[in-house]
């Protein structure tokens, strides 16, 4: 080979280089940026999540995806469970009784790497189907890994509530529950009181427990590297149990379907925070 054609060949591939990098700084940009810390603002008080990007990343995209689309905007606290969990994200509220369910896209991928210890944040799935996790998460009010950390292959932990946020969580836990049905069979009500249900007072949205907001206020991928979540040793695929629920929370368009957030589980006492159509 001449050293003539040696340099045509060079100039070539680096011509062709030079074309090909414009399209690779614009892919790069266009990867979706990830955010650590979010901020679940309600009228209870606010509260500060820090997402684990790096550990479950397709479920932090997923919520990401929600949080950007204004999804969780007059979003309910729609079930709560003393000493268990707290959860949200599944229905607005729109100056009707009951909230809508919103409208979600596909379900993400299971990520069960870490465990469901108290404070932890983690996502909702339908039983029996570990990839169906879609808008709706839930706070562990206490260590719950016995029960979810192998229930339905694992439920996916993708952050964790920190500074005092458990102290807004907490108050929301205390707030009393009423049995309005489907869906919301242990909803949280503030002023609200059990001659208000028997005489058929509709709650509003003072009663309520709205979340208004949840936005990103860290977008840095490591926010706050002292955390130290426990790993999930207990999920395996063999720990999927069969869908035994059947409460149906309304739809909406289809997309979504009902909720029913809590369903008999691997304990007796406990119920796991599952959505079923």
């Amino acid at each position: 080979m001449t050293i003539q054609l040696l340099k045509k060949l060079r100039a070539l591939k680096l011509s062709t280089l030079a074309a090909a990098l414009p399209l690779s700084v614009s892919l790069m940009l266009a990867l979706p940026t990830h955010a650590t810390v979010v901020e679940v603002r309600t009228v209870a008080g606010d509260f500060q999540i820090n997402l684990f990007d790096e550990t479950t990343p397709q479920n932090v995209e997923n919520l990401l995806s929600y949080i950007n689309a204004g999804a969780y905007s007059n979003n309910v606290v729609h079930r709560s469970v003393p000493g268990f969990i707290v959860q949200m994200g599944g229905f607005e509220y729109g100056n009707a009784f009951p909230p809508d369910a919103i409208a979600t896209g596909a379900g993400v991928t299971n990520e069960p790497l870490l465990s469901n210890l108290r404070g932890t944040v983690a996502m909702a799935k339908l039983a029996g189907n570990p990839d169906s996790a879609t808008s709706q998460f839930f706070i562990n009010l206490g260590d719950n890994s016995a029960n979810l950390d192998a229930q339905n292959g694992g439920f996916t932990v993708l952050g964790q509530v920190i500074g005092d946020g458990m102290d807004v969580v907490d108050a929301i836990a205390a707030i009393s529950r009423f049995n309005f049905g489907g869906a919301f069979t242990d909803l949280p009500l503030r002023n609200y009181t059990s001659a208000d249900g028997a005489n058929g007072v509709v709650p509003n949205y003072d009663n309520i427990v709205i979340i208004t907001d949840v936005v990103v206020v860290d977008a840095a991928v490591v926010t706050n590297p002292n955390l130290t979540p426990v790993q999930n040793t207990l999920a395996t695929p063999s720990n999927s149990i069969p869908n035994t629920s059947s409460n149906n929370g309304g739809s909406s368009g289809g997309a979504f379907g009902g909720w029913a957030l809590l369903c008999l589980g691997m304990m007796l006492w406990r119920r796991s925070p599952v959505k079923t159509n």
